[in-house]
């Protein structure tokens, strides 16, 4: 079984149907009896049924039956020295593979576990540089969705969450899953977060939240780290634990709930920019040397800030001037398929 270590730890995953899983075995089961068959009957003078020498095909049958299934009633023996030899060289390995087939459940079993342990410990060495989210209801799953159309692999993606069926749902998606709580030390060291890019925090609680927070920022002081929070009297409570960003989501929609009614266009405008793919899209990027000495507005992008030295400016702050090389900005820019339009 898997290691303390690796316990609750869930790669994505095909699992085949339990009834094909048995189809298989079947089937692998009656070549390996047609293949005796075969055999037999092609050398059948070979054997002695009783007093006479020859067997029919249904003794052929009947004796790969037995002999397969090590019954063995030894009332058809092989007589020359090939038959034998055939009996030892060829007919064993079956009667061991068919006896694999036979048990192949309890053996299968086994070696998925073992398989699976390595597996995990291969997927933790090789892991660096991925995004920890905590907890997959809606506001995770949502997150999940941007990262993966912003252009991160689903690979570089942890899941953790304690319901399993949560973390099942992930995994059908092509991520890792860890089940456990989040706000817990040892089931955050199962996502390898001190090697972590960076930290989503989705809890359904906003005390979940916080504990989350401070066990993450316990574990790796540096990791960026963006939070929900229901409520907006909490926010502040979570930058105080350690999170970078803080996002309430309680507020942010009451207020679009309060634009839609009198200003649903706004509404529109917004959920189009945070709907990543499509329409128009918010995009943070760094200066193009072409850029370099042109103000925000000569941009062929939308500028929304511009963030130098640590400080965040907006596009219409004096302090901006003319852009310079270790600018980062955040522009809104249309969003281009495939093809290009």
């Amino acid at each position: 079984m898997l290691t303390e270590d690796h316990a609750g730890v869930r790669l994505p995953h095909i699992e085949a149907s339990p009834a094909r899983q048995v189809w298989r075995r079947v089937v692998i089961a009656a070549v390996v009896l047609a293949f005796t068959v075969l055999i037999v009957w092609l050398d059948r003078d070979a054997y002695r049924d009783g007093d006479e020498i020859g067997i029919t095909f249904l003794d052929a049958v009947y004796y790969s039956t037995v002999t397969l299934s090590t019954t063995g009633y030894g009332d058809i023996t092989p007589l020359t020295p090939g038959a034998r030899l055939i009996n030892i060289f060829v007919i064993t390995p079956l009667r061991i593979m068919f006896l694999i087939v036979l048990i192949g459940t309890t053996l299968e079993a086994l070696t998925e576990r073992s398989r699976e342990e390595f597996r995990v410990r291969r997927w933790r060495s090789r892991l660096r540089q991925h995004v920890v989210v905590c907890g997959y209801g809606t506001k995770g799953r949502s997150a999940i969705r941007a990262l993966l159309t912003t252009g991160t692999d689903a690979e570089h993606i942890v899941v953790v969450d304690t319901d399993p069926r949560a973390v099942d749902e992930a995994t059908a998606a092509g991520l890792t899953g860890i089940v456990g709580d989040a706000g817990r030390t040892e089931v955050l060291r199962r996502t390898s977060v001190e090697k972590a890019r960076a930290v989503i925090v989705a809890a359904h609680r906003d005390d979940a939240s916080v504990l989350i927070t401070l066990t993450v920022r316990q574990i790796n002081p540096t990791v960026p780290i963006t939070a929900s929070v229901r409520e907006e009297e909490n926010a502040s409570l979570l930058r105080q634990s350690g999170a970078d960003m803080v996002i309430t989501t309680a507020a942010t929609s009451g207020r679009l709930l309060g634009l839609s009614t009198d200003q649903p266009r706004v509404v529109a405008a917004v959920e189009d920019l945070l709907t990543a793919g499509r329409g128009l899209d918010l995009v943070q990027r760094t200066v193009t040397q072409s850029e370099v000495g042109l103000g925000p507005r000569q941009l062929r992008d939308v500028v929304l800030s511009v963030t130098r030295g640590g400080r965040n400016l907006r596009f219409d702050d004096p302090l901006i001037g003319t852009l310079e090389s270790e600018d980062v900005l955040v522009v809104v820019k249309a969003h281009r398929g495939p093809d290009g339009h």
